[in-house]
């Protein structure tokens, strides 16, 4: 994982944190069946969904970015059955 996506990795983890934090803080005040607690935890929800699209789209291994600059290469042949 590069600087850059590690350093997006604990940004939306960090959110994650703020938010779980804020839901239980809303949760509370107005009540486990209001609202606003299914709001803020929709909010949680909608930040851990993001968080693992992130991680889905990883990063290209050597192989993948060789094949992406050079199709024709004999490494990078796809067979169809």
């Amino acid at each position: 994982m590069t600087n850059i996506q590690e350093k997006a990795n604990n940004d939306i983890q960090e959110k994650i944190q703020d938010e779980v934090e804020q839901a239980r803080t809303v949760c509370d005040i107005t009540g486990s069946n209001s609202a606003e607690c299914a709001a803020a935890w929709d909010a949680v929800e909608e930040l851990q969904a993001e968080a693992s699209h992130q991680r889905q789209s990883k990063q290209k291994n050597s192989l993948e970015q060789y094949c992406d600059d050079n199709p024709d290469a004999i490494e990078c042949r796809v067979y169809d059955d």
